[in-house]
């Protein structure tokens, strides 16, 4: 095996990764990204559930033997041999679980909640890249990994009981931070090398903030209520139900504004309805009831007033979302919005409109669709 290394090493590929090895990690990430991009669909499949469990497993073991390779226990062994490629390891598995995160926080069209998580993960992972230890520092290992730790159970425990709730959210975290302190107990006693580089106290202190940051963020719906999501979201001039198929008509938006589909102008006349459609994305066998809380802006006050809560009940295992609508008779003129929320009150996604009112049908730009 050394021998073919050497001679890869001495090939112009060889030379060339060998003078741009620093972007190796980075590399490694992304590769773990796309990976997971082109191959995962959703969390209830048996291969994504098997494949996020393998990067779990894997990542933890890797981690153990990147902080104990050092240590007499592996001298001579194949493990010590090609240790240099543990950290390529490591990034890999975070780039792969984190992809995975992100395509399922995207099915949600509310892109100031998910976005924010998003940012933070990527920022996080990529924060390495700016340490003078990289990957090597061990504060930083341990953070990412529990983030990464903690969102994995959020999504797989709700998806494996086909139960969601706060209650569930917390217990995920708790089973997150148990999972996450055993390991570096574990690594921490078995490694000197590991005990004179960091304070132990300082790394649980740091674990225990970003537990309680995410329960922070989850408590002020900062975070989507995973591993539900809503996948269609609009406002439209009517919605019919034929053969269990909705068909839903719509003001379009112009084709340069291609991250909503609605136009956010809505051309009410006297007397006609204003609907709206969303569908829900829910792992098999998880059922919720889902509400619109339709708002409205009242200009004078500067407020949001909450005119009706409407619920339809979600059940699980639809590919394209679990359908549903609301609507509403003779909305005042001005700025309203729908938001998507659980029982619990977490927002999985939020309907923005303005009512024009005129005084002829409106059929500029109008689409027809089925979902």
């Amino acid at each position: 095996m050394k021998r073919t290394l050497v001679r890869y090493r001495n090939t112009a590929f060889g030379r060339f990764v060998f003078r741009h090895q620093k972007y190796a990690p980075i590399l490694f990430f992304m590769g773990g990204f796309i990976f997971d991009t082109l191959t995962l669909g959703r969390i209830d499949r048996v291969y994504d559930t098997v494949v996020l469990c393998s990067h779990m497993t894997l990542l933890s073991i890797t981690l153990y033997l990147f902080n104990t390779v050092d240590e007499d226990k592996w001298e001579g062994t194949f493990i010590e041999r090609y240790s240099e490629y543990l950290p390529l390891a490591i990034q890999f598995f975070f780039g792969a679980l984190s992809s995975a995160f992100v395509i399922y926080f995207f099915r949600s069209v509310s892109m100031s909640k998910t976005m924010f998580f998003f940012i933070l993960l990527v920022l996080l992972l990529f924060a390495n890249e700016f340490l003078k230890k990289k990957i090597s520092n061990k504060y930083l290992q341990f953070s990412v990994y529990f983030f990464i730790s903690f969102t994995f159970f959020a999504f797989i425990i709700p998806t494996l009981i086909k139960e969601m709730n706060t209650f569930i959210f917390i217990i995920s975290g708790l089973i997150s931070l148990g999972f996450t302190l055993a390991l570096i107990m574990f690594i921490y006693s078995s490694s000197p090398g590991t005990r004179a580089e960091i304070s132990l106290k300082k790394l649980i202190g740091l674990i225990l903030s970003i537990y309680i940051a995410i329960n922070v963020f989850y408590y002020f719906n900062l975070i989507p209520p995973v591993p539900l999501a809503m996948d269609t979201g609009l406002v439209a001039h009517d919605v019919r139900k034929i053969n269990n198929e909705y068909i839903v008509t719509y003001e379009k938006n112009p084709w340069y504004i291609f991250w909503r589909k609605h136009d956010t102008n809505f051309h009410l006349q006297a007397g006609e309805r204003v609907y709206v459609f969303t569908s829900v994305f829910a792992p098999t066998a998880l059922k919720k009831s889902i509400f619109h809380r339709w708002k409205w802006y009242n200009p004078k006050t500067r407020k949001w007033e909450v005119t009706d809560d409407i619920d339809f009940e979600v059940a699980g295992g639809r590919d394209r979302g679990f359908r549903g609508y609301t609507f509403k008779n003779n909305l005042k003129e001005g700025q309203w919005k729908v938001e998507v929320i659980t029982e619990e009150e977490l927002i999985l996604g939020i309907v923005d409109f303005e009512i024009k009112n005129t005084a002829e049908p409106h059929k500029a730009g109008m689409v027809k669709k089925t979902f």
